[in-house]
């Protein structure tokens, strides 16, 4: 982020809970080099992500917010090209874009997750799945916050966010290209194969039903494929992230 065409003037560091020494020190580096940029929020205790969001979010001094995890890689013209998206058309609240995977080197790029790129794709695709990279998304902070911010979810908090945003009227769109790398291994499978992601995706779909934003044949098709997914082996996990889900 720190390599960026268009350098950001305030990048603001959520540590959600206490981190090692090694990764304070290489922050403080950092830090001492981009005293005027660099403001950190230390928490106390780990509180989710959403949560940790929402306090980053409180502090940051621009409208517009780009995020992303601290495990993954903004290649270099992404807040550039994304802002560019905002001046285009000032009536966008987020901007997204494809991501590449990859499995240890960022070199071995293993796929690319693509995802809708018009606003009537991207609200038509949030009935059933994410319409958004979450790592990827630059957003308007004053939007975010008008729909409440991030809910207390310790899973799936983006798909909760996208869908109230897309209630409440917020235009999205993303970019046709691959502009940060997602870090991934077989952990991965197995974290999104979990009773407690597949209940709490349920319940947010449900709520997505109930509210009108889907019908009843695609929260019944979610249904389905999640329970798919929690109960065949992680072999049927990749095979169905490999063959629909990814390219």
């Amino acid at each position: 982020m720190l390599n960026q065409t268009k350098l950001t003037n305030d990048f603001v560091i959520v540590k959600d809970g206490p981190i090692t020494p090694g990764l304070q020190n290489v922050i403080d580096a950092f830090a001492t080099q981009y005293p005027e940029i660099i403001k950190q929020v230390q928490l106390k205790e780990n509180i989710g992500l959403g949560l940790a969001l929402n306090e980053g979010l409180k502090i940051c001094k621009n409208d517009i917010v780009a995020r992303m995890d601290a495990d993954d890689i903004s290649l270099s013209t992404r807040c550039e090209l994304q802002l560019k998206e905002f001046e285009n058309d000032r009536n966008l609240d987020i901007v997204g874009c494809y991501v590449n995977e990859f499995i240890g080197d960022e070199d071995n790029i293993i796929c690319t997750r693509t995802v809708p790129l018009t606003h009537d794709e991207i609200y038509k695709f949030a009935k059933q799945r994410d319409p958004f990279n979450h790592p990827t998304v630059m957003y308007r902070k004053s939007k975010v916050l008008a729909c409440g911010g991030y809910s207390d979810l310790r899973k799936n908090q983006d798909t909760d966010l996208w869908i109230r945003m897309l209630m409440s009227g917020c235009k999205g769109k993303n970019i046709a290209q691959p502009l940060l790398l997602f870090r991934f291994d077989e952990e991965t499978f197995k974290r999104r194969k979990s009773w407690i992601n597949t209940k709490l995706l349920l319940k947010i779909r449900y709520k997505a039903y109930r509210t009108g934003f889907c019908s009843f044949t695609d929260f019944f098709k979610v249904v389905g494929m999640q329970l798919l997914i929690y109960i065949m082996p992680v072999s049927f996990q990749k095979w169905i992230y490999r063959k629909f889900l990814r390219t």
